[in-house]
């Protein structure tokens, strides 16, 4: 590619992406689970980010709208359009490491491929970087997360003691309370200390 960095509009990201090319992780309409938007509030009273944001599974735009509200610019896609933000020509886990974004990315990714967005993300940002991750608790887990997490610690787990909700295909009214634990995974690239747990909500 002639030119691996942000141009400075969806239009610019896009062509740099190329042709379309989804695959096996695209979501179908059972696995998406939107963000209580006052899971994002609750991140940005502790973290600040990079004016520019992508959004990269932005499903109805739960995470996007809070993020605009609060002054960011927010490059909104996914591979299933929901009435918000745009279908991205490339999946997420298709783009080369060679792209260079030159701001933060912040999501809900599709938690079977969590672990696959993580990594793309941290390979995209720039040095210095912000990923934050909306994640179930138990991403803490497993063997081959931990092997990650010796190379790439979060820098700050954000672990909700009341219970936030992702709502099955966005619906809200009907699920009003969650069975499951959610944090906001927060990795910045180069980072190699010990990570640090808080407590919101």
């Amino acid at each position: 590619m002639e030119n691996k960095d942000w141009l400075g509009n969806s239009q610019s990201v896009f062509r740099i992406l190329g042709a379309s090319s989804h695959s096996g992780y695209k979501r179908e309409q059972h696995d998406y689970y939107a963000t209580e938007p006052k899971a994002v509030k609750l991140l940005l009273t502790e973290e600040k980010f990079a004016h520019l944001i992508w959004e990269c599974a932005c499903g109805e735009g739960h995470i996007s709208k809070e993020l605009e509200k609060a002054g960011y610019a927010v490059i909104s896609t996914d591979v299933v359009y929901r009435g918000f933000g745009e279908v991205s020509p490339v999946d997420f886990l298709n783009i080369s490491p060679d792209f260079q974004f030159k701001g933060d990315i912040i999501t809900n990714p599709p938690y079977k491929y969590a672990l696959e967005f993580v990594k793309q993300a941290l390979s995209i940002v720039y040095q210095g970087g912000k990923v934050a991750m909306f994640l179930k608790l138990t991403f803490l887990e497993g063997q081959k997360r931990k092997e990650f997490f010796k190379i790439n610690p979060p820098k700050t787990v954000y672990v909700s003691s009341s219970r936030l909700i992702c709502a099955l295909n966005g619906d809200f009214e009907r699920f009003k309370s969650s069975a499951v634990a959610y944090a906001w995974f927060v990795w910045v690239k180069g980072y190699s200390g010990e990570p640090v747990i808080k407590w919101i909500n």
